[in-house]
């Protein structure tokens, strides 16, 4: 195939991926939107006023930043796992492995649809925290480079679980057993500086941490983890990650069985 048909492959992929969740908006975007406003008001207004602050800054303004990567990282990775499945449910996906198309035009695709929806929905999520927060961004690349970051990585984790997953119950056990423990516990809603300190090393073993983090950073100028430690270790599973899943596209698992 030309560069010119690769392109072509690659936006029809893209146009597919995105005219899918957003012709279901309402079970696709404004459910997360919905679902972070709740948190909003109970952990923000409710509970929050009885925290006070959170290391210098209003609790309503400290979770601000981890409540919108929770949203891109969410729905970055639904989006893939599910899409793909279905591909592979519906019998589509062998349409594209039969065209002359390269493995990694279709990872592309695939993720770059996951990275559009999250990123649509923490855009949302932000408008929305404007109504309880005055979001004051400190670094505006910083804060746009780990939201992007952060949606291709776990673009690609949802592309992975979606090529091994064979029915649709093994779509929701990586959310649910490992995804959802990892982000509430990656210190979305407070310090861990306020953790005894064996609890500090063993919360520095998840990675979602860095990603909050970073991104805490970028919005309000400080945070627990230095953003160096954040970018290296986002561009470090997103490197992993691509290559692991362009082998198995390359090799055809789940998908040529």
């Amino acid at each position: 195939m030309t560069a010119s048909e690769k392109y072509t492959a690659f936006q029809t992929i893209l146009f597919k991926e995105v005219l899918r969740f957003m012709r279901i908006w309402m079970q696709t975007i404004l459910p997360p939107v919905i679902t972070t406003s709740l948190y909003f008001v109970i952990f923000g207004n409710l509970i929050g006023s009885q925290i006070g602050d959170m290391d210098g800054y209003q609790y309503m303004d400290y979770i601000v930043p981890g409540l919108i990567l929770m949203a891109i990282i969410t729905n970055s990775y639904s989006n893939v796992v599910s899409s793909f499945f279905s591909a592979k449910y519906q019998n589509h996906i062998q349409e594209m492995l039969v065209a002359p198309l390269p493995s990694y035009v279709i990872l592309l695709g695939f993720v770059a649809g996951g990275v559009v929806r999250g990123l649509v929905v923490g855009l949302a999520v932000t408008l929305v925290s404007l109504l309880f927060s005055d979001l004051n961004i400190a670094h505006y690349g910083i804060t746009i480079a780990i939201a992007l970051l952060t949606a291709i990585l776990f673009s690609l984790a949802g592309l992975i679980n979606g090529i091994y997953a064979n029915s649709f119950d093994d779509i929701s056990i990586v959310p649910t057993f490992i995804l959802t423990p990892l982000t509430y516990l990656g210190g979305i809603f407070y310090s861990i500086s306020m953790l005894p300190e064996f609890w500090q090393s063993v919360s520095l073993a998840n990675p979602i941490l860095y990603m909050v983090n970073g991104f805490r950073y970028g919005i309000l100028g400080s945070s627990d983890i230095t953003p160096f430690a954040s970018f290296g270790l986002i561009m470090l599973f997103i490197a992993a990650l691509s290559f692991v899943a362009l082998w198995l596209l390359n090799r055809g698992h789940g998908t040529r069985s």
